[in-house]
């Protein structure tokens, strides 16, 4: 092994430092090969944990800098931390009544402005005023879990939200209220109604903000053009201008999606429960409906790429990329596993313990090659490059990826008629719920102008008020 990665330093890295220092290669091209060198994915390892929160732990995301760290949890606090020396810096009750489910520091805001979303189904601002006390208010309302939020890149205004009751809401701090675009439905196949989609994930495409994608209690990853939506609330439409889905999962009634991705280049990342993880190219997606797709089409696009070896079942997890020029695909597992993948070829470059349970939720620093991790563990775990021993891959890694394909087939559901089988599907989402799914008329999609409470809340909170819930076993984040 060390031999093995001697050559690969050799061979690969020593002409990189030569060219560096003959002024050959920049100091950006120097960082972006470091970054991305496989020797070096192969090498990181626990750095250090950040103690603080008194639940686990749903979200971790550093600020624009890479200097920031912000995290929240099941007590509904939110925390900065300054990473690199393992310090908290603030904390704040974040006046959400039930568990953080994301948190997103705003660009462009000398990181005093954080947004939140939560099981309450509340969208909250967070404002760090110059006296060290922070402000909170309800910017949005959904009815139901709130599990993503969508910063457009490189605004300090703009984001989205996306709910379990099916609705993209468009938020702009300068207006301080929500507009809902749309609710989101299943594609209509019979003459029963379209079912409500829950929605899981929301993210925007870096190199073309105009679009974004959403994903949830269905097959398909949806992508939509915010310029063909108006911000009066007055759209009735959910349809989407591209659809994703691998080709054996089309009028699928048994998946779902539960994290989405966007690479620098706009290549779609699509993490399935109890399935695999798909990267679809632009010129993958289906068109705007899977009801007029010819058997021609299906056949000539081009397969996804496809990464296996973890599993996604218990929560709502993520999935990222990592590297400067998104060279690797990396996600939770409920084995309590890391996984990273090579993109190219998805092979296993990394497997790690990262959590005694499960790791919902990996982010990647902006710059450099270390990352942060979350999970039913009551900290965050920060990862590095560390000198050490440790292989790359665990000498049980068959055992895991094996254990990890069992239980998912285990849990494949019976074979039955289709009908049966949406027939059961509709009952449960009704009995879950508690109400029928319909369409929505202007006036439901009206903005909700409501202005919320406001707190005023010390930026160091001691008298914290603990859940004790654990919403895993209902599919919560955490």
């Amino acid at each position: 092994m060390e031999t093995t990665n001697f050559k690969r330093i050799k061979h690969g890295f020593f002409p990189e430092i030569i060219n560096r220092e003959r002024r050959i290669s920049s100091p950006q091209t120097f960082s972006r090969h470091f970054s991305s060198s496989q020797v070096i994915v192969e090498k990181i390892d626990l750095y250090g944990k950040l103690n603080g929160h008194e639940g686990c732990v749903n979200t971790v995301e550093f600020n624009f800098n890479g200097d920031i760290l912000v995290s929240g949890s099941d007590d509904k606090h939110v925390m900065l931390w300054n990473w690199a020396t393992k310090t908290k810096t603030l904390c704040y009750a974040s006046g959400h009544l039930d568990n953080i489910f994301q948190a997103r520091i705003m660009p462009l805001t000398d990181d005093k402005r954080i947004i939140t979303s939560s099981a309450d189904g509340q969208v909250r601002l967070g404002e760090i005023l110059e006296n060290g006390q922070v402000k909170t208010r309800r910017l949005g309302k959904h009815q139901g879990r709130v599990h993503s939020l969508a910063v457009e890149p490189g605004s300090p205004h703009i984001f989205f939200s996306c709910g379990e009751d099916g609705l993209v809401q468009h938020y702009d701090l300068r207006c301080g209220s929500a507009s809902k675009l749309f609710h989101c439905f299943s594609f209509k196949e019979t003459n029963s109604p379209p079912l409500n989609i829950r929605l899981n994930a929301i993210i925007i495409d870096p190199r073309n903000p105009n679009y974004f994608a959403i994903g949830g209690s269905d097959e398909y990853a949806r992508v939509y053009d915010i310029r063909r939506y108006r911000s009066d609330g007055s759209n009735v439409s959910d349809e989407p201008v591209n659809l994703f889905c691998p080709r054996h999962l089309l009028h699928s009634n048994h998946v779902h999606i539960t994290g989405l991705a966007y690479s620098k280049a706009s290549e779609l990342l699509v993490s399935y429960n109890d399935e695999l993880i798909y990267l679809f190219q632009k010129n993958m997606g289906l068109g705007p409906s899977p009801l007029s797709l010819e058997s021609e089409t299906q056949l000539s696009n081009e397969e996804p790429q496809v990464y296996a070896g973890h599993r996604n079942s218990r929560t709502v997890k993520g999935v990222s990329f990592f590297g400067p020029k998104d060279e690797y695909v990396m996600s939770g597992s409920d084995c309590g596993h890391i996984f990273i993948w090579r993109k190219k070829d998805a092979k296993l470059v990394r497997v790690m313990v990262g959590d005694r349970r499960i790791v919902n939720h990996l982010e990647p620093h902006p710059c450099m090659p270390f990352l942060a991790t979350c999970g039913f563990d009551k900290d965050v775990k920060l990862w590095a490059p560390m000198a050490g021993d440790a292989p790359a891959l665990p000498k049980n890694l068959k055992k895991i990826t094996e254990s990890n394909r069992q239980n998912r087939e285990d849990q494949s559901p019976a074979t039955l008629a289709p009908d049966v089988i949406m027939h059961v599907v509709r009952l449960q989402r009704r009995q879950m719920f508690g109400y029928v799914e319909r369409r929505y008329s202007k006036s439901d999609l009206e903005s909700d102008e409501e202005d919320g409470d406001e707190d005023y809340i010390s930026g160091l909170a001691n008298d914290i008020t603990f859940s004790e819930e654990y919403p895993g076993e209902n599919f919560g984040d955490c």
